[in-house]
């Protein structure tokens, strides 16, 4: 039988690497900076964006089956809000996505939870349904306005309107 310890700590591990990948697995040479393939996924107009969004709604997900409270879960998902509109910015956006880092912050603020002492709190289920609902939403108001500004640009440069 797994102990709520080992589930954690497996959850932990995982979410680790999800943010890594995301936001810290490639070095810039010659410098102490990381980046990973959050700001390269936001180079797909639109759609880039509405991905790395959902690798961190994932990570706020397994945060809640881990009894994070509310305010927490909240502070996770606008770090995924303000991280999704300002990448959705071409080029500024993507620049911005190597400096925010939203999924190595939420796994941080999951970190600093699981080392406070014990805590019985079960998670919100509609709470939780209600918040990937809003970002669900939000991320594809975002997306659909990229793909829009990306079209109405590629319309003015080939004169095809």
């Amino acid at each position: 039988m797994i102990t709520k310890s080992q589930r954690q700590a497996s959850t932990l591990k995982r979410l680790r690497r999800i943010s890594h990948v995301l936001d810290n697995a490639i070095p810039i040479p010659g410098t102490k900076f990381r980046f990973g393939i959050d700001p390269i996924l936001g180079l797909i107009p639109g759609g880039g964006d509405t991905v790395s969004a959902f690798f961190a709604a994932y990570i706020v997900w397994e945060s809640a089956m881990l009894g994070l409270p509310k305010q927490i879960l909240m502070r996770m998902f606008s770090n995924i809000l303000f991280d999704t509109f300002a990448g959705s910015v071409p080029v500024a956006g993507d620049l911005f996505d190597v400096a925010w880092k939203a999924n190595a912050k939420n796994v941080a603020l999951l970190e600093e939870y699981l080392k406070l002492p014990e805590s019985n709190e079960k998670p919100d289920k509609w709470f939780l349904f209600l918040l990937l609902i809003g970002l669900i939403l939000f991320v594809a108001v975002v997306g659909t306005i990229s793909i829009l500004i990306v079209s109405f640009f590629f319309s003015l440069i080939t004169g095809n309107r």
